[in-house]
């Protein structure tokens, strides 16, 4: 299986840098894992609702353009479907069953993303009601699907 993450934003600590790259190390025993940014827009202090859904518009363009036509799309989003880790494994495998070969996970800047980019994706799930940066957002991402495969496999997590 192919997993691929299309980001808006770079990660700029160390820290984070480091914790995606041992996820990356962990998962390539079980799928093809490719991580894919595009630049964030700079929002200045105070911008109007109109300001923000432009930024979120110029972003959603950038990411669109990395889709590809076969991909099952599933956007990282507040008013997604929550889950389990359990049934977040379950979700995966079934779509590996189903024939999906290749999912693509989307994860917007800091404003979120835009209705345009949302109504591109196949499902939307939520991690949580909670905000998170986009930085950490990557790294709890790639542990989840991480852990996603160990359950696949009945290997040994950490519950």
């Amino acid at each position: 299986m192919k997993i691929t993450l299309i980001t808006v934003g770079k990660i700029k600590e160390k820290y984070f840098t480091d914790a995606i790259a041992e996820y990356s190390k962990r998962l390539s025993r079980y799928c093809k894992l490719e991580i894919l940014e595009v630049t964030d827009e700079k929002t200045p202090d105070h911008a109007s609702e109109a300001l923000e859904n432009q930024i979120r518009e110029r972003e959603g363009e950038r990411v669109k353009k990395l889709l590809k036509e076969n991909a099952y799309v599933i956007a990282l989003a507040i008013d997604g479907q929550a889950m389990t880790s359990e049934a977040f494994a379950s979700r995966m495998e079934k779509l590996g069953i189903e024939g999906e070969s290749h999912i693509c996970f989307l994860i917007g800047g800091s404003l979120g993303m835009s209705e345009s980019l949302l109504k591109c994706a196949d499902e939307r799930i939520s991690f949580s009601k909670m905000t998170f940066p986009h930085q950490l957002m990557r790294v709890i991402l790639l542990e989840q699907i991480y852990r996603g495969f160990r359950i696949i496999n009945h290997e040994p997590y950490h519950k």
